[in-house]
């Protein structure tokens, strides 16, 4: 039997059927405009990480976003959602909008890498004095959706469809007393004028080696909500235990009680949880059993129905408890961030485009993660798909690598350049794939 072998002029054929010769044609060049922009992305990543900014204050970081955006030609609008920017990019043919996101702000974190552009800043978070770190890597989302936005600029008249660039605040929350994140520029109307059909994220990870991309289809990060809860009992001396109700003796009970929600309430074969109970205050003295014990917890879900579930079990846990000793319990649940959920449809639709990008090989499914990520509040206004992108040095294994939010916190800049050739090659195939509109929500 002979081998065959299909002749280059086929196969460049056969992928121009798949996304049409003008997407084709268009990731070439993102390819090229993709290596020539590595310095200067690499450039204003050392920049934004040598002067962080904590979440509704990176009035710094705005004003260099604004005015790169601007010298590209892309309509640029300033303080929505406090401190952010967006820009519009108005292609040269019509379509659908496209959105791509990168979170600014830095962390109340001390870096301790020993690197040239070190971060040296200080501030205030919640009255306190901090240092200040780019410790889970916005300062490499701003520069790669720059530098993906120089791209896409670049062949503008070629484009169909229209780009926005949301470049957001306050994503690991806003200070205590203010709005902020995701939620208030959608307030604020991101999403509108004109309205987003996709919308697009990508978040470096400093344990995914460079050159990967991991993804999940579904709840790919969890829900995050805080909890409290007040035991109030009867205050009576330590030496004398019957004359009180002891609120210290009813939370232990309430915590044990808590543990028992995942694992024996949640399905934890089809979607992982969490209940972890933070904080825990009361009393002033050893010989005082005192009247009243708080405590502060966090809620993490991946599915919606669990998250709704852990909430009703943790009041009726923590109620029943207390009423069985003869205290009482008040608990109050504050939603935070919703399920970071991949649209389904959207997401199968676009990984024949990481793959193109990142090779097959390097493109896998991960496991969900219990952090959360407020790039879900997009989500649940229109289909969005967030990625991970590799941002470890290649060889070292997890292990060996600082995790996200620490003082040690590491990335190896060899992974932007595919960062940029995602981003821009995900609009490109998204608009030759809706050329009149968009990928229905899977959810």
């Amino acid at each position: 039997m002979k081998k065959i072998i299909m002749p280059m002029a086929l196969l460049i054929f056969s992928l121009s059927t798949s996304f049409g010769q003008g997407a084709v044609a268009l990731k070439s060049k993102i390819a090229q405009k993709a290596e020539s922009l590595e310095a200067k992305v690499v450039t204003w990543r050392r920049d934004f990480h040598q002067n962080p900014e904590l979440g509704n204050r990176e009035f710094k970081t705005a004003e260099k976003i604004a005015t790169h955006l601007r010298a590209l030609g892309i309509e640029v609008k300033t303080g929505v959602g406090k401190t952010g920017v967006v820009g519009v990019l108005k292609g040269g043919k019509p379509g659908p909008v496209v959105a791509l996101r990168a979170d600014m702000d830095g962390l109340p974190v001390k870096e301790r890498v020993d690197i040239p552009f070190a971060s040296k800043a200080t501030g205030e978070y919640n009255g306190q004095p901090v240092s200040i770190m780019h410790a889970c890597g916005h300062d490499t989302h701003v520069a790669i959706l720059m530098g993906t936005a120089e791209i896409l600029a670049s062949m503008k008249s070629e484009l169909k469809g229209t780009v926005k660039f949301i470049f957001q605040p306050a994503e690991e929350g806003a200070p205590e007393g203010e709005e902020g994140g995701a939620a208030l520029m959608i307030k604020e109307g991101v999403l509108e004028n004109p309205k987003v059909d996709a919308i697009f994220g990508l978040h470096i990870n400093s344990q995914t080696e460079i050159g990967k991309i991991k993804y999940r289809p579904g709840g790919t990060m969890a829900s995050s909500d805080w909890f409290k809860i007040k035991i109030k009992g009867k205050q009576s001396h330590g030496a004398y235990p019957w004359s009180s109700i002891d609120p210290i003796v009813t939370a232990s009970q309430v915590i044990m009680g808590l543990q028992t929600i995942v694992s024996r309430n949640a399905p934890v074969t089809e979607s992982a949880a969490v209940v972890t109970v933070g904080q825990i205050n009361g009393g002033v003295r050893s010989n005082i059993i005192p009247e009243e014990v708080n405590m502060n917890g966090t809620i993490r879900a991946l599915d919606t129905g669990v998250q709704d579930m852990i909430h009703a079990r943790i009041s009726q846990i923590a109620t029943n408890i207390a009423e069985s000793a003869g205290a009482t319990a008040e608990v109050s649940i504050t939603r935070m961030c919703p399920v970071t959920y991949n649209d389904i449809p959207l997401t199968e639709k676009m990984i024949p485009t990481l793959d193109g990008v990142a090779g097959k090989e390097n493109v896998s499914i991960t496991a969900a993660v219990t952090g959360a990520e407020d790039f879900a509040f997009y989500q649940q206004k229109v289909p969005g798909f967030f990625f991970f992108l590799g941002g470890a040095p290649k060889g070292k294994s997890p292990a060996q690598t600082p995790a996200h939010h620490t003082p040690d916190f590491y990335i190896d800049e060899g992974g932007f350049v595919l960062g940029m050739k995602s981003m821009a090659s995900l609009v490109v195939d998204y608009m030759e794939m809706n050329p009149v509109g968009k990928i229905s929500v899977g959810k």
